[in-house]
C-alpha cells in the first residue's frame, strides 16, 4: 500500500480551498452583479429623527473634486462622504468596514452610529473641507 506524504497530502488541501474559495468567489459576485446601475431614485426621509436626503448622480465634491455619478447623501443638510465598491456595494466615512447594499440602508446605518453626533465635514488627506 503506498502511503500519502505530507508534501502532497498539503497539495490537495490546498487545491481544494482553492476550489471552494473560486466557487464561493463566483457565487458572491453573480449575486451582487458590479455592473448594477447606480441608484437613480431622489429619497428624503426622517429616520430615528434625522433627515436623510439622496439625490442621484450630483457627486458631491469629494476630496475637491467631482464624483461623477455618485449619489450626494446629506444627514440633515450635511454631505455624507460616500464610496461605491467594485462589488456594488456601498461605504461612508462612517461605516468603512461595513458594507451595504444601497445608498438608503448606507445613510440609516449612519444615522444609527453617529448616535445623535453632528456629522463632521469630510476632509481627505491632504485637502480641506
Amino acid at each position: 500500500m503506498k502511503k500519502i506524504t505530507r508534501r502532497q497530502a498539503m497539495g490537495t488541501t490546498a487545491g481544494a480551498l482553492t476550489a471552494l474559495g473560486l466557487t464561493g468567489a463566483t457565487a458572491h459576485a453573480a449575486a451582487t452583479d458590479s455592473r448594477a446601475s447606480i441608484p437613480t431614485g431622489t429619497v428624503d426621509e426622517v429616520y430615528q429623527g434625522r433627515r436623510i436626503q439622496i439625490t442621484p448622480g450630483g457627486g458631491g465634491h469629494h476630496g475637491g473634486h467631482h464624483s461623477p455619478g455618485l449619489p450626494t447623501v446629506r444627514i440633515d443638510g450635511r454631505e455624507l462622504h460616500v464610496m461605491r465598491n467594485a462589488d456594488g456595494t456601498w461605504i461612508s466615512v462612517v461605516n468603512h468596514y461595513e458594507t451595504f447594499a444601497d445608498p438608503t440602508s448606507l445613510a440609516r446605518a449612519a444615522v444609527r452610529e453617529l448616535q445623535g453626533s453632528v456629522l463632521a465635514p469630510f476632509a481627505p488627506m491632504g485637502g480641506t473641507a
